[in-house]
């Protein structure tokens, strides 16, 4: 009865709408189809999804636009997150009892979704522009990695893909010859908590650059402490400050750029003692989890395009919170990860991406992710052909090498997606 009910009211509102403020409408669906063998299962899920677009100038100072998407899951909607994790850490995981049965709670469900991803209002005053609602907010240089990038968070496999909105006021204040402020405000749950940002961007020579400052509220989750009744897992809430900076230029005729972000990690020493007594209290877990004091992130990235079309791209990655020994991940680094609470959970790593046009409307590319702390492996083959105007269809395999419990071993399930896409 929801789904009717929203259809039959976009149906009912939307025509009155664009008669009223001449909205224009546009978007997307799309259709893809997941397949992976885990061990010596194979599994597969597909979705649909339909994003809607809105956008009106209302005037010449105010603009507004929105963002609606329906997905829809099928096939395989339930994962059990234990088995992309190598033997040894996968005893780690403790088993809870509901109700005096024994209850997973590291399944990773997909559910249908309905959601406003973004709907915002642009004003452009006199000296700045000001952005209020749920808004596109994107952060430095890099392609595979984003240390300065506290909003968003990629998939390796897939870095390009879109990213969701974030509920902010933003404010970009031109100073003049190439100079700009950016200020971010996101409130959070706890005051002392709330998301600030301050950037300042500007060109010299041939380089953009951009230095900036952060205040996050982040969150880590001990994935050992497990409460039945809330069906949560407990997370202990920290503020991280960063100080950034990013550029983007050409050098020799190369394109580089770089990005650096140092993390200053705080934890409310009240809430900490609270979450020490719960791990004390559990069977499951011996000691609190480690919760870094400080570290940094850098990227170096250098790309170039021949004169026969082929594009060729290498970037960096260095993070002093990851291991360089994978022996050392623990159960949680791994939960962090797939949670996407951590960037990664190896120090050292480097991206390579390859793009060839085979045709007009064939493009086929291949990425390579090398994990240089643990030795391991994956590749990534691409291939979009642009089938008919406004119909694209994208290939993309993920391959893993790797010894087992390295971070791109074949743990991760070896597989590939097919999607499409028709634009309207």
């Amino acid at each position: 009865m929801t789904r009717i009910a929203f259809f039959a009211g976009l149906l009912i509102f939307l025509p009155l709408v664009c008669v009223a403020q001449q909205i224009e409408i546009f978007g997307y669906f799309e259709p893809q189809l997941m397949g992976a063998r885990i061990g010596s299962e194979l599994y597969q899920l597909s979705s649909n999804k339909l994003r809607v677009d809105l956008q009106s100038e209302i005037s010449d100072h105010v603009t507004f636009g929105a963002n609606f998407d329906y997905i829809t899951y099928h096939g395989k909607t339930e994962w059990d997150i234990l088995k992309f994790l190598p033997e040894r850490t996968k005893n780690q995981a403790p088993w809870t009892q509901l109700f005096g049965y024994n209850f997973n709670p590291y399944v990773l469900q997909f559910n249908d979704r309905q959601f406003l991803d973004n709907a915002y209002l642009k004003l452009a005053l006199k000296y700045a522009d000001v952005t209020i609602g749920k808004q596109q907010l994107s952060m430095g240089t890099g392609y595979a990695w984003n240390p300065t990038d506290v909003f968003n968070k990629k998939d390796i496999t897939d870095p390009t893909y879109e990213q969701p909105g974030h509920n902010a006021l933003r404010v970009d204040l031109p100073l003049g010859a190439g100079y700009r402020i950016t200020s971010i405000y996101a409130p959070t749950d706890d005051w002392e908590y709330t998301d600030f940002l301050l950037k300042l961007k500007g060109r010299i020579s041939h380089f953009d650059f951009s230095v900036l400052g952060i205040q996050k509220q982040w969150r880590y989750t001990d994935a050992r402490l497990f409460d039945p009744l809330l069906m949560s897992f407990y997370q202990i809430p920290t503020k991280r400050r960063i100080l950034g900076a990013d550029f983007a230029g050409e050098l020799l005729g190369l394109g580089v750029w770089g990005e650096y972000a140092y993390n200053d990690i705080y934890v409310n020493a009240t809430k900490y003692v609270i979450y020490k007594n719960a791990v004390i209290s559990s069977q499951s877990a011996s000691q609190p989890m480690n919760i870094p004091a400080n570290y940094y992130e850098l990227v170096l990235g250098v790309d170039y395009t021949f004169d026969f079309q082929t594009y060729i791209m290498v970037e960096y990655y260095r993070n002093t919170e990851a291991h360089s020994d994978h022996r050392n991940y623990s159960f949680n680094d791994w939960m962090h990860l797939l949670f996407a609470e951590k960037r990664s959970i190896t120090r050292d790593q480097i991206y390579a991406f390859v793009q060839h046009p085979l045709t007009d409307l064939i493009d086929f590319g291949n990425s390579c992710i090398y994990s240089i702390s643990d030795n391991s492996l994956a590749i990534i083959p691409m291939l979009t052909y642009n089938i008919f105007q406004n119909v694209d269809l994208t290939l993309i395999g993920n391959i893993y090498f790797g010894e087992e419990g390295a971070v791109y071993s074949d743990n991760m399930g070896n597989g590939g997606l097919v999607r499409a896409r028709v634009y309207f």
